[in-house]
């Protein structure tokens, strides 16, 4: 009896510890460590309120299509309609590290922007605000995956523009993903879960006749501004988000 009750005291104890640790990974989302905080990081989103961002054809947050629940970040929109729009932040960066954790439903499709310009009128088919942008796409299941050259629509990617060579990178559709951007000049890198998965310059012959070849080839200026706005896609689909941030570099 004696080792049995044992056994069963340590069992509890075990149970209590593990769930002290998920509770403080839960805790430490949507939070700055002091050694980010000291190496200039900002959150962009505190798991409360939105109010470092807007519509991206408003002054305002969309009143539909984004929620907050459990302090993650809701493109809640299912129905294939696009309900709230993008939004992007109301400060423009330049030369700056992004990181953001998002998790995809089965056959969604979004993407984070960069760099973004407003463009008064917007431009036929394309929208008012454009920058580069790192797909965010379930590759398995959505059409997208196969469009485009070479991949170049696929997760990670420079959308429409340049393919990421993700690999194993990948995490399964349901689990949580950490995209990482990093622009200080004309290179830009694009990384997933730790892993570099493509890099390039604006001013490379590469990118330049791979962009001739884009949608974008007619937006002028596009890829080629050092500061703009940061912008969540949305594209009908369902997809969470939590932990963005960043830093000037």
């Amino acid at each position: 009896m004696l080792r049995s009750g044992l056994k069963n005291t340590i069992l509890i104890v075990s149970v209590f510890q593990l769930l002290l640790v998920v509770s403080s990974a839960y805790s430490q989302d949507n939070k700055l460590t002091k050694k980010e905080k000291k190496a200039g990081w900002q959150l962009l989103f505190d798991g409360h309120s939105m109010d470092k961002w807007k519509g991206a054809s408003s002054d305002s947050f969309p009143k539909k299509g984004w929620s907050i629940e459990d302090a993650v970040l809701i493109d809640d929109n299912v129905s294939g309609r696009t309900l709230g729009g993008d939004i992007l932040t109301k400060e423009q960066f330049e030369d700056f590290e992004f990181t953001i954790d998002f998790k995809l439903t089965e056959g969604a499709n979004s993407g984070v922007k960069y760099t973004v310009q407003k463009y008064t009128p917007g431009v036929p088919g394309l929208g008012s605000a454009l920058g580069p942008e790192y797909q965010l796409l379930d590759d398995d299941k959505h059409p997208d995956a196969k469009a485009g050259r070479n991949g170049d629509r696929k997760l990670g990617s420079l959308y429409d523009i340049l393919p990421a060579a993700t690999g194993t990178a990948i995490r399964p559709i349901g689990s949580w993903n950490t995209a990482r951007i990093i622009s200080k000049g004309d290179h830009v890198e694009h990384w997933l879960n730790g892993i570099k998965v493509l890099e390039y310059d604006i001013s490379s012959d590469l990118f330049n006749s791979s962009l001739a070849l884009s949608k974008f080839k007619s937006v002028k200026d596009f890829g080629k501004k050092a500061k703009g706005y940061m912008l969540l896609q949305d594209h009908g689909n369902k997809v969470f988000f939590k932990n963005i941030k960043i830093r000037k570099l």
